[in-house]
């Protein structure tokens, strides 16, 4: 089993510049759509506190590219936890281009912060234990089991 979550995606042409490839910026969209798919499918429960006072603020977010890809292209973007300290969390995703042979066509990070409050007086909150739970099968090496689900105050 692959130790990282995985969304599929076709590319459109809405996605492209008039040169034919993906526009940069859609990457980084796509590691938002990942985040947010895999809240939805693993850790449903951390939905419910956004709706409440919980906000994951993206820190960093950026993306490194190695190949083009254009529309109509096979797309997986592969999300892996790369760090967890007790108030944010790092995510490293690869794209790739589907078919015969894979393909790496990028790689990206993605650093959040779980904060907690209102809008005017947010303060850094603890990472959820149901969204660490969530995040087991796809810590990435030097992340212990128990560092996810230590509980210290």
């Amino acid at each position: 089993m692959a130790n990282y979550y995985e969304i599929r995606h076709t590319v459109g042409f809405e996605e492209t510049n008039l040169v034919g490839n993906v526009y940069y910026v859609n990457y980084l969209r796509w590691q938002g759509r990942c985040r947010e798919m895999f809240l939805k499918e693993k850790a449903p429960e951390v939905l419910l506190e956004l709706r409440d006072d919980l906000k994951l603020f993206t820190l960093k977010a950026e993306c490194e590219f190695y190949a083009e890809i254009t529309a109509f292209d096979e797309l997986s973007v592969r999300m892996r936890l790369d760090e967890l300290t007790q108030t944010q969390i790092q995510f490293s995703f690869d794209y790739v281009r589907l078919g015969e042979e894979e393909l790496l066509v990028a790689r990206g990070v993605q650093r959040i912060a779980c904060m907690r409050g209102p809008n005017t007086a947010t303060i850094p909150s603890r990472v959820p234990l149901e969204l660490r739970k969530a995040l087991i099968p796809y810590a990435g090496a030097g992340i212990s089991t128990k560092a996810l689900l230590a509980d210290v105050a």
